[in-house]
């Protein structure tokens, strides 16, 4: 059942951050390319499926590890046309054939789930050989003090945001599961602090 804090006021805490203004422009950077089927890593709460444009996307399949996130997904407001599913997994054993997917965008997940290389793994296996990997992700700085930061505030931040973690490299981890970045941006979120608050977030092919 999960602790109290768990229950009532992870999830309160979660979606004032996910749900920020600043969070919101990145999704909206990234989720508006998606085509064909696509696979959402991580649906959470469903804040992803308002960017998603019916008339490039044949379906969104959704997975979470997550009952009451799962739930929340479904009744997230989405363009009218537009399906969805939710499904329970996790992103790194996913529930899918290879070669199922034309798409699949990963928005602040990499962050949490339990091992990253492997949720790269699964991305790519159930991705079509032409298919893309879009991602927005928030991660380790590039300068050597707010990354410091980052190193001592990570143990709790762990603890209160369910698991997220800071110092995760981002663009790095992806190359190195073997896609090829086609671009990328990076930049601090406005408004943010820094220690949580540098973004890295573009496409990738197969490779």
């Amino acid at each position: 059942m999960g602790s109290f804090y768990d229950r009532h006021i992870l999830p309160k805490l979660l979606s004032a951050a996910c749900a920020s203004p600043g969070i919101m422009d990145q999704r909206a950077r990234v989720v508006p390319l998606a085509e064909g089927r696509v696979l959402e890593l991580g649906i959470g709460m469903g804040l992803n499926l308002n960017f998603y444009d019916p008339a490039n996307v044949s379906e969104v399949v959704g997975v979470d590890p997550a009952q009451a996130l799962r739930t929340l997904a479904m009744a997230a407001p989405r363009p009218p046309g537009l399906s969805v599913r939710v499904e329970d997994g996790t992103a790194e054993a996913l529930p899918f054939e290879d070669r199922s997917f034309d798409t699949v965008v990963c928005t602040f997940t990499l962050c949490s789930v339990c091992t990253p290389a492997a949720a790269l793994a699964e991305a790519r296996r159930v991705l079509k050989p032409n298919g893309r990997f879009l991602f927005c992700e928030h991660g380790l700085a590039p300068e050597r003090e707010v990354a410091t930061w980052q190193r001592r505030v990570e143990p709790l931040w762990k603890r209160l945001a369910g698991g997220c973690h800071l110092t995760r490299p981002v663009t790095p981890v992806i190359e190195a599961a073997g896609f090829k970045v086609e671009w990328q941006e990076q930049a601090y979120l406005p408004k943010a602090p820094r220690i949580a608050g540098w973004n890295e977030w573009g496409a990738a092919g197969v490779g």
